[in-house]
């Protein structure tokens, strides 16, 4: 009989051992993933070596032709997805007439069969094919039509990089973020694992040895405090430590603790590069930025502001926290089984509801913290100023900040797929087929395995360092709407700007 009561037949059997030897042939799997990870270990940190200077050196030379440097971020992608969308139609006629590739990419076992396997069908290259040409329309489309948008966000991003150049010290300081967010986290990690080891003494009644203790009152809990020894047969005795009772909602409490901490770091971050950004934009001779920008922004947030960052950040742990809640809703309901369809949609609702709430608070601190750092003013007059500011320019907001993070987003793209291309020509045994030298790459179950790992981590260090720049155009694209709105050109209130962003926009100083 098996577990329902029902007879064990054949197929059942045969299910079970199909089951096992998938199960099998997965640790084998992962074995192999493992042991590519050991061998070329010293390869994968090379990568992100590499993917640090590649970023690095791509960030010095955007001070200098950020234009240049944005307009062939834009062109090296359509040459890419150009490339991308040939080759896989070319590969994609190849197989055409081929038999033996005319099976379905969902036939392929990934656990049991080799991942080349896959571009030996000719519906991968197909899917390869329609992938590209989509991206490579919609890119041309948004480069023909959006053109003008596009030389003004590279004016934003000019003047960004004339910025982060002239505070070089901005790009180093995600590190110091990200040493506060493992500190948060070492901490949580810290509490929790106190709490999880936290437990109470547990007693029970027990017979002395004599025989006095009644058979129905054995093993009864007890408290030792309030147990009278002398007029009771039995004693109450330890017996084992059990749990604290509090243990759960402490380490809710905790995790509210983590988000609470990680959502301060990240906001302590941005209105530090905030303030350094902010100062070199109201200076109308750039050289006579202050010393230590970044540090003296440091200092000014710590004394005078870490009440608006606590509060901005609450706001954000808050609403994580009831995102966190929905989701063991569910999770609970789904595994008694009380998921109808109804429930299934109300909570879907919730979640999207509060996933975008999410988001456009993230977007209301942002700004706030950026209007803290130019005026000092609190979070709520911040928050106020600040989304009052974007809906007197909304359609200029909307469509140069998306183009901004658009064309931003190239520049992490061309440095991933530039690292990524690389390690797929070593790793796949084309660099030492072709260069003279002692480049033997390691021999690996699957190559792809480091490849993916160094493609993962570049696109992850591209983000920390683009993160800076994205920080320094919002800033000074604010301070830019703050600029137009408060000045006028004359003496008395002379522009800001540069003379490149007063040329785009028809703007001129009326008095020197």
């Amino acid at each position: 009989m098996d577990d329902e009561g029902g007879p064990i037949t054949a197929d059942k059997v045969l299910k079970a051992i199909n089951n096992l030897i998938d199960l099998l042939n997965l640790r084998g799997f992962a074995e192999k993933v493992w042991a590519d990870l050991v061998a070329s270990k010293w390869m994968i940190l090379a990568g992100q070596g590499i993917s640090v200077v590649v970023a690095f050196i791509w960030i010095f030379l955007m001070r200098f032709i950020a234009g240049i440097m944005v307009w062939l971020s834009l062109f090296l992608t359509i040459a890419l997805l150009g490339l991308s969308t040939a080759y896989s139609w070319i590969r994609y006629d190849t197989l055409r007439t081929d038999p033996a590739a005319g099976g379905s990419i969902f036939d392929v076992n990934p656990i049991t069969q080799n991942l080349n396997s896959y571009l030996e069908l000719r519906d991968t290259w197909l899917v390869f094919f329609i992938a590209s040409a989509v991206l490579l329309a919609v890119i041309l489309l948004v480069t023909l039509f959006l053109r003008n948008r596009i030389r003004l966000a590279i004016a934003l991003i000019t003047e960004a990089s004339k910025a982060v150049g002239s505070i070089m010290s901005s790009v180093f300081f995600p590190i110091i973020s990200f040493l506060f967010q493992l500190v948060v986290m070492a901490w949580f990690v810290l509490v929790c694992m106190y709490l999880a080891s936290s437990s109470e003494k547990q007693y029970s009644k027990q017979d002395s040895g004599d025989g006095s203790c009644p058979p129905d009152q054995t093993y009864e809990t007890c408290d030792p405090e309030t147990f009278n020894n002398n007029t009771e047969s039995c004693e109450c005795v330890f017996y084992k430590l059990g749990p604290n009772e509090l243990e759960n909602y402490l380490q809710i409490y905790n995790i509210f603790g983590l988000f609470w901490g990680l959502c301060f770091v990240s906001a302590l971050g941005e209105m530090v590069l905030a303030g350094a950004f902010s100062s070199w934009y109201w200076v109308l001779n750039k050289s006579d930025v202050p010393t230590f920008p970044v540090l003296s922004s440091f200092a000014r947030t710590f004394r005078y502001h870490t009440g608006t960052l606590a509060f901005g950040s609450l706001i954000i742990a808050i609403i994580k926290m009831i995102r966190l809640a929905l989701q063991y809703i569910q999770d609970k309901l789904e595994e008694k089984g009380a998921d109808n369809p109804v429930v299934k949609a109300i909570l879907c609702l919730c979640k999207c509801c509060f996933w975008c709430l999410e988001k456009f608070m993230k977007f209301i601190n942002r700004n706030a913290y950026i209007f803290t750092a130019i005026y000092g003013s609190n979070f709520c007059k911040s928050a106020k100023e600040s989304f009052s500011l974007i809906l007197r320019n909304m359609v200029r907001v909307a469509v140069l900040d998306k183009v901004t993070d658009f064309l931003l987003f190239l520049g992490k793209v061309v440095i991933t797929s530039t690292v990524a291309l690389c390690s797929f020509y070593y790793f796949s045994g084309g660099l030492s087929e072709n260069v003279p030298l002692d480049l033997a790459e390691p021999k690996l179950n699957y190559y792809f395995v480091p490849v993916i790992v160094i493609t993962i981590g570049a696109y992850f260090i591209a983000s920390c360092f683009f993160s800076v720049y994205a920080m320094a155009v919002d800033t000074l694209f604010l301070c830019f709407l703050v600029d137009m709105e408060k000045n006028d050109g004359s003496r008395e209130k002379p522009y800001f700007m540069s003379k490149k962003l007063m040329d785009i926009l028809n703007l001129k100083q009326k008095a020197k």
